[in-house]
């Protein structure tokens, strides 16, 4: 499994991402799209995969019917007051806010194979921002661990993305195998909480986390989120929490108590790998049930391959 680097020793990207890491991927996310076309081999194409609705439109003005115009336009109120065809004119939005919802928390320090899970989703938000401010959205997020949550208001500006990117970073860098978890089980509830007050529509959130904590409470709040904004939720999961080997003694700690697992046990390695089924499931479901889009992203490779892969494009792994 990995193991966190002592802080002495040479800064490991597989362990911890730092800024410059961050802001490297740049380049990477530029052959990604988060816009409503999307490549015909998309997760975002297809007939159960909601499309990205896109930018909203701005009222410009009232006139006349003219030749050639979308009948759907015509503002049939306006026609009969005044007895002549009178159409709405939209221009669509120069560009719409994003938010993203960042999870650093002791939950996330975990990897048997290749990244930690902190990692994983810090490369992804990276790659992402990256991308939406290239296209012209403004770009925020909330990053949040045990027992803090950074905001930061969507903003059309580099020195904002580099803010965003430094936040993430620093919470990364804070996770530690002597770290505790002192946010509580009600942490994600509350991140999506303010996410519900931030974005009120037209948003595109944007969810990185493993979802542990989830409860009954979280799925009014991702279907709040769903109803008038554009809601990914990114999954970041371990290959070892699905199959547990038969012989893997795991010690777990929620910073205050401890307690050791023999997976030796087929009943306990059941019971494992079950909990950790049923919580994704659970948000699975209601994903499906608001349209919001589920992406699975693993430890076992780099963020920006499984990122081109999900959205279709060539490089990916």
């Amino acid at each position: 499994m990995t193991q966190p680097a002592a802080s002495s020793a040479p800064h490991d990207p597989r362990v911890h991402a730092d800024l410059p890491q961050l802001r490297a991927l740049a380049q990477g996310a530029r052959h990604l799209s988060l816009l409503p076309r999307q490549p015909s081999h998309s997760v975002l194409n297809g007939r159960h995969a909601s499309k990205l609705r896109g930018r909203g439109l701005n009222f410009e003005e009232l006139r006349d019917y003219q030749t050639g115009d979308d009948i759907r336009s015509i503002d049939w109120k306006v026609t009969a007051r005044t007895g002549t065809p009178h159409v709405r004119v939209y221009t669509e939005e120069r560009d719409r806010p994003a938010l993203l919802l960042v999870d650093q928390r002791m939950s996330m320090f975990f990897g048997s194979r290749v990244y930690m899970k902190s990692v994983v989703a810090a490369e992804a938000a990276a790659i992402s921002a990256h991308r939406l401010l290239a296209q012209g959205d403004r770009v925020g997020g909330l990053v949040f661990g045990g027992d803090s949550i950074a905001e930061h208001r969507p903003v059309r500006s580099h020195a904002a993305l580099t803010r965003l990117l430094a936040s993430i970073a620093g919470a990364n860098a804070r996770l530690h195998a002597e770290a505790r978890d002192t946010g509580g089980q009600d942490t994600l509830n509350r991140v999506l909480q303010a996410a519900t007050r931030i974005a009120k529509t037209n948003y595109l959130v944007l969810v990185f986390s493993d979802f542990d904590g989830v409860t009954a409470d979280t799925e009014p709040l991702l279907r709040a989120l769903a109803m008038n904004n554009d809601l990914l939720l990114f999954s970041v999961s371990d290959p070892l929490a699905g199959t547990l080997p038969d012989r893997f003694r795991l010690t777990a700690s929620d910073g205050q108590l401890q307690a050791e697992f023999d997976s030796a046990q087929e009943r306990t390695r059941e019971r494992l790998s079950a909990a950790m089924r049923d919580r994704l499931r659970d948000v699975s479901d209601w994903a499906r049930r608001y349209g919001a889009p589920f992406l699975s992203l693993s430890t076992d490779a780099p963020a920006l391959g499984q990122m081109l892969q999900l959205f279709g494009h060539r490089g990916g792994r």
